[in-house]
Parts: structure tokens; C-alpha cells; sequence
């Protein structure tokens, strides 16, 4: 079989009707376009909520005493090595590695009082791990293990109508089951991609929280980062080893829900596909469709001359084929320069508390993988010769005789 004269018979056949081929072609592109905006948009949203959720005080990996997580109280907590926490530093894998205090407390201003998380922090060890030190607008950070000072957010702030600079009083339950209360002065005042955040939690030294609550070198957790965010279960395999006694679990064990559903938008993704895919296909096998009735008699005749049926049908197939693959390279690049123009990301400033019921921010920035571009440009490719078999194969069972008269 001749392969060149087939196509070079398909490319012809296709501009016979220049107008209804880029009409096809159009429909085509801009489906593509769709499918490859639509995933670059969810991919983004996705990304963005797994980046903050982690940079949120989860990190990659945790190490927790066993009843820490169903009951954060100070009796949960956990005295680790210098010479253990080192050689966690000093892991290949580990890329940076934080001690935290993470107790529940009571703040109190002058004027207000409210419910908190009181973090005690490492901020060299937070830096790079966590939101904390990048997230400061007003004020400092904190400057060692042993500062004095606290950091809230703008939120907390205003609910307790202070201010950087005033003092604020902590009070929580130290390791004698005693209520500890402390002054802090506000040093920083940080925002945070989401309120509640703002809302939840006070920074201060490690060793201060430490001696407040009396815990000598007990902390409640250590957070670590690795270089591979999807390959943690090696480290984190080392690591239960290395602490036998200590609860140990990666990003994607600490956050189920997270996981359910960044799965539930890859299965609305190819559900999006299909969408898609079925009304542009309609258009395809229409345009088929059109051209076979209008060559009806010229099919006909190349019967009568010798021309297999398989002939045929390959014919008919190579021009959805070029159809596709020319649709497929334009919607291809405008998805491309679409997402490469909005690399600055998109601003949702005006949806803003509808962001914020979904933990996410108001900055979305598009991504769009390689794998989301062949999966949707092999489904639209294998899909769409699928679907133009009806038209191939109604060309092929024309009787000469029949196609030939017919009028």
C-alpha cells in the first residue's frame, strides 16, 4: 500500500472545503486549549494548596510522641538526643529540619483574650521549612532559641486590638500541671496566606516556651523537609528505625483529606476531558461525514477501478488524523502562551473569602505538566480516529455500481 499517495490524497481532500476545515481545525484547537487551560488552572490550585498546607507547619516528614497527635497536651511530648537530632541533620535526604513546641494557650491583651497555638521555634531552623520568616511585614523575626519576644499575626492582632511593640500575656498548663502565664512583647507581626492561620498561632523562642512551661528539652515535635517531596518513604522508613519509640509519618499520612482531594481532581480532570472531547467529536465525524456524501460517486468509481476498501477507510482516517494533529499543535501553543502569561499568577484578591473556605489563597498561579499534555493529546488523537470509523466505514461499504449512478 502506498502511504505517501495516501496521504498526499487525504492532505487534498482535507482543502477541498478550506472554510469547513478551519472551521474543524478552530473547534479542535480551542477544545485542546480548554482541556490544557482547565488543567493548568486545577494543577495550580492543587499546588498551591499542597504548598501551603506544607509550608503551614507540616513539612514533609513529622516525629511525634505516639499520643501527641490525638491529644496535643504537654504530657505528649518528647525528649530527643543532641547527638539523634544530628544525625537526622546530617541524613542525605534531609534537607532542613526544625524542633517546635506546639501546645494549645490563652493570649491576653489589655483589652481581649482568645485561643492560640503557642509555637516555640528554632527560627534558623524554620527558615526554608516554613511560612514563618518570609511572612513578616511588620517588625522582626525572631533571632534565636532563647528571644524573648513573640510574633502574631494581623489577624490576632486586630482581634485583640494591640499592636507591635505592646505586651501580651500567654497562659498555658506547664509540665506540673500547673497554669504557667508569661508577658511577651510583640516583636513581629506576620500574614499569612489564609486568616485562620493568623488567627491560630503566636511565635516566641524555643527555650523560652521551654522555661515557661518548664519542659527542660522536651519539645512536641520535630518537622523536617527533603529534597524529593514525593519520595519520602525511604527517609521516613530510616527514621522509625532511628526512633522506634516516636510516631513518624510523611505529609501525605499526616493529611488524608489533602490527598482525597488532589484524587478527586485528577478524576474531575479526565471527566473535563471527556466533556470535551464528546462535543468535539460531533464536529468531527460531522465534517467526515459531509465530505464522504459529497465523494460518494468519486469513491464509487475508485471501487470500480481496484481500490481495496481498506484503502478507503485508511484515507478517511489519515484526514481526521491530519485534522487532529494540526488541531492539536494550535491548541498546544495557545495553551502554552496562555499559562507562560500568566506565570505571574492570577489574582482572586475579589473571591477572597471564598478562597479562604477551601484553604487556599488568593494568588493562583497555572501549571501545566507534560503529563497532563500527553494524556489529553493522546485521548483526543486515539478518541478521535476511533470516532471517525463511522464515516471511514460507511465510505467503504458504498456499492460501485450504486456510488457511481447515484446522483
Amino acid at each position: 500500500m502506498n502511504f505517501k499517495l495516501l496521504t498526499v490524497l487525504a492532505w487534498r481532500n482535507l482543502w477541498r472545503h478550506p472554510r469547513r476545515t478551519i472551521i474543524m481545525l478552530t473547534a479542535i484547537a480551542l477544545g485542546v486549549w480548554m482541556m490544557l487551560f482547565t488543567a493548568a488552572f486545577m494543577q495550580g490550585m492543587m499546588e498551591q494548596q499542597v504548598q501551603d498546607t506544607i509550608s503551614n507547619l507540616t513539612g514533609h516528614v513529622q516525629i511525634h510522641h505516639p499520643g501527641y497527635r490525638d491529644d496535643p497536651a504537654i504530657e505528649n511530648s518528647m525528649k530527643i538526643a543532641q547527638g539523634d537530632i544530628h544525625s537526622v541533620l546530617q541524613d542525605a535526604d534531609v534537607k532542613q529540619m526544625s524542633r517546635r513546641i506546639r501546645l494549645p494557650a490563652v493570649i491576653a491583651s489589655e483589652r481581649e483574650t482568645g485561643g492560640i497555638t503557642l509555637v516555640g521555634i528554632d527560627p534558623g531552623g524554620e527558615e526554608g521549612l516554613s511560612f514563618i520568616a518570609n511572612a513578616i511585614t511588620e517588625g522582626r523575626y525572631l533571632e534565636s532559641t532563647g528571644d524573648q519576644g513573640i510574633i502574631i499575626g494581623k489577624a490576632l492582632a486586630e482581634k485583640l486590638e494591640t499592636r507591635l511593640g505592646k505586651r501580651i500575656v500567654v497562659m498555658s498548663q506547664d509540665s506540673g500541671n500547673e497554669v504557667a502565664d508569661r508577658g511577651f512583647r510583640i516583636v513581629g507581626i506576620y500574614r499569612a496566606e489564609l486568616q485562620g492561620t493568623e488567627l491560630a498561632y503566636a511565635f516566641t523562642g524555643l527555650e523560652t516556651a521551654q522555661g515557661m512551661l518548664k519542659m527542660g528539652e522536651q519539645i512536641s515535635e520535630i518537622s523536617l523537609i527533603s529534597h524529593q517531596r514525593e519520595e519520602l518513604d525511604t527517609l521516613a522508613n530510616r527514621l522509625r528505625v532511628r526512633f522506634p519509640n516516636f510516631e513518624v509519618m510523611t505529609w501525605k499520612e499526616l493529611l488524608p483529606l489533602l490527598i482525597a482531594a488532589v484524587e478527586l481532581y485528577d478524576a474531575i480532570l479526565i471527566f473535563w476531558y471527556l466533556i470535551i472531547f464528546i462535543a468535539m467529536s460531533f464536529g468531527l465525524v460531522n465534517t467526515l461525514l459531509m465530505a464522504v456524501f459529497e465523494r460518494t460517486r468519486e469513491i464509487g468509481l475508485f471501487q470500480a477501478l481496484g481500490m481495496k476498501p481498506t484503502f478507503i477507510i485508511l484515507q478517511i482516517l489519515v484526514e481526521s488524523l491530519i485534522l487532529l494533529l494540526i488541531g492539536l499543535a494550535i491548541g498546544n501553543l495557545l495553551a502554552w502562551l496562555t499559562v507562560l502569561s500568566l506565570s505571574g499568577g492570577i489574582n482572586l484578591a475579589a473571591f477572597a473569602e471564598g478562597m479562604e473556605w477551601v484553604q487556599m489563597g488568593s494568588l493562583l498561579i497555572p501549571l501545566l505538566y507534560m503529563e497532563d499534555v500527553i494524556t489529553s493529546n493522546l485521548l483526543v488523537i486515539v478518541l478521535g480516529l476511533f470516532a471517525s470509523l463511522y464515516p471511514a466505514v460507511r465510505a467503504a461499504r458504498a456499492v460501485p455500481v450504486d456510488a457511481i449512478t447515484r446522483n
